[in-house]
């Protein structure tokens, strides 16, 4: 590989989604940016070889789809009056010239705004800001959330359709409107998170990549707009990103919380999401996201699972319950009870979930109840358990976790 095709890869990886955004908001049009972005990459890889990589290669990229889509809407319209061409091609040819091009703006906090609108179905953001933001495959997508590859192409399409037919602004909207879809956009930012810090599917646990781009898009948005709910949440995803570097085993497994070796942790990661979740906490108006960085809050300050204060995460449990109810925050909840008070109270909690039927084909449930009763010695039961989770499970890493706790569970 030559190093102009080097440097080519690294700027699509690093900064296609960033190109993106900028042409999106310059053509007005999703599938008209990106046809332009793979013009301009194109346009890069027969002309970077002789003439060199530019001082600014995004700049560069920006302005050569841009004129590329403009000439390729002016062939189509050869025939058409001037007028009929969008009004975004139009006003471009009147602009400064490329220079000023030079300091782009980043787009990409107001591609997932458009991304998130209200006016777009709840799977439909989550799957668009995925393709568009964070640039992920229909297949992946798919993958991530158990549907085929056409469902998900058929949202995306969908959505597009509807910012197009609606005519759906391409900005960041004002501060009231900003507010009112502030918590759209900051599920959408958690999920994206939490499929890189815990893959749904696949044969890796963490994809470093998105959970990477959640973060730098909840510093972005902290910029835009300094809530105590969007604190709270780069918090959360601060303190849960430092403890990546002892998640996994060496041969690839996940190593539960209690068992981490907390040296490992990274402090300035640490040290960042603390000072945010007391910032967002001090303000008296925070919410769900801000609560459960207070959880991970606690488990960072102690320096062992054995002097982790279960009392007080118990307490934040309870205030969570109280301000978002959700059987999974209470299948957490009982966990933590089970720290606190034993493993018996828990599974009394876990077994009354179970009995509910709300959570009977979350392994994660199946494996909380295999992990109690396994420390309550009744290993008929463990076995069952983990076995049902292993059933559920669609995470090769979690697979093998749980089939190494059932080889270790004693025969009787």
């Amino acid at each position: 590989m030559t190093e102009v095709q080097a440097a080519l890869e690294t700027i699509y990886r690093n900064e296609s989604r960033r190109v993106l955004a900028s042409l999106i908001r310059l053509l007005g049009d999703f599938d008209l940016a990106e046809e332009a972005l793979h013009e301009a990459f194109r346009a890069a890889m027969e002309q970077w070889p002789s003439a060199g990589v530019p001082a600014q290669p995004c700049a560069w990229l920006v302005s050569t789809g841009r004129f590329k889509a403009i000439d390729s809407r002016r062939r189509q319209a050869r025939f058409q009056a001037l007028e009929e061409l969008p009004a975004q091609a139009e006003a471009l040819l009147s602009e400064a010239p490329d220079e000023d091009l030079e300091h782009l703006p980043d787009d990409r906090l107001r591609l997932i705004f458009t991304c998130c609108h209200p006016a777009l179905a709840a799977d439909a953001q989550v799957a668009l800001t995925l393709r568009e933001v964070c640039d992920l495959s229909t297949e992946e997508i798919a993958r991530a959330f158990l549907a085929s590859p056409a469902t998900i192409a058929q949202r995306i399409v969908r959505a597009k359709q509807k910012i197009r037919g609606a005519r759906i602004p391409y900005e960041v909207p004002g501060r009231g409107e900003l507010l009112e879809r502030l918590q759209a956009v900051l599920r959408v930012i958690y999920l994206v998170f939490n499929e890189g810090y815990f893959a749904s599917s696949g044969a890796a646990l963490m994809r470093t990549q998105l959970s990477g781009e959640a973060i730098r898009l909840g510093r972005l948005l902290l910029e835009l707009l300094p809530e105590p709910e969007v604190q709270g949440l780069l918090a959360l995803m601060l303190l849960h990103q430092a403890r990546c570097p002892a998640r996994l085993s060496a041969s690839g497994e996940p190593v539960l919380l209690d068992e981490q070796d907390r040296s490992l942790w990274d402090r300035a990661l640490i040290a960042e999401g603390e000072a945010l979740v007391l910032a967002a906490l001090q303000s008296q108006r925070f919410g769900p996201y801000t609560l459960q960085a207070a959880i991970a809050a606690v488990h960072a300050e102690a320096t062992s699972a054995g002097q982790t204060d279960w009392a007080q995460i118990v307490g934040l449990y309870d205030a969570l319950q109280r301000l978002a109810p959700s059987p999974v925050i209470e299948l957490n909840r009982a966990v933590a009870v089970a720290m606190c008070d034993g493993p018996e109270a828990g599974l009394q909690l876990v077994d009354a979930l179970l009995d509910r039927g709300e959570l009977t084909e979350y392994y994660l449930l199946h494996a909380a109840r295999a992990d109690l009763c396994r420390r309550l010695q009744r290993y008929p039961e463990a076995r069952s358990a983990y076995q049902r989770a292993l059933a559920l499970s669609q995470q090769a890493a979690d697979r093998q976790f749980f089939q190494r706790r059932l080889a270790e569970l004693p025969d009787a």
